[in-house]
């Protein structure tokens, strides 16, 4: 019994606090989010543009680059400048997509599939969910 009672007090304290101070805790304090390319700063952000990807967002981005940790390339960095609801999603894609087409020249894509369509499976279903919310989300 007591060896029940002292597991679930140490599950409880690895978890953490539940609910919002949790959540307050998990977010980034600065909202910068970053991407580490393995490119000079020249070659991200060339004669001071701003890479494709995040130019859609216009004036409402704030965009740098400066040196990564560890000598291994350059950390892009972009937050949104005001305050109120932003798509936090759409930006951490829109800096993968950067991250791509500096490093590779294309971004590339999961869908189309290209050996054709599969049959419609519960498991097939899941995975487009998953597919499609991976690249804003951060994790497959």
């Amino acid at each position: 019994m007591v060896t029940a009672a002292v597991g679930i007090v140490v599950s409880r304290r690895r978890r953490g606090a539940p609910g919002p101070a949790r959540k307050v805790l998990a977010e980034p304090r600065s909202g910068w989010h970053a991407v580490t390319v393995n490119r000079g700063q020249d070659a991200v952000l060339p004669g001071g543009r701003i890479p494709a990807p995040l130019t859609a967002f216009g004036q409402d981005v704030e965009v740098e680059a400066r040196p990564a940790p560890g000598d291994r390339g350059t950390e892009l960095r972009a937050r949104f400048r005001g305050g109120g609801p932003d798509p936090q999603g759409r930006l951490r894609a829109a800096l993968r997509e950067a991250k791509q087409l500096i490093e590779v020249g294309e971004v590339l894509r999961v869908d189309p599939v290209p050996h054709g369509r599969r049959k419609a499976t519960p498991t097939g279903a899941l995975v487009d969910v998953a597919t499609k919310r991976s690249n804003e989300e951060g994790v497959l």
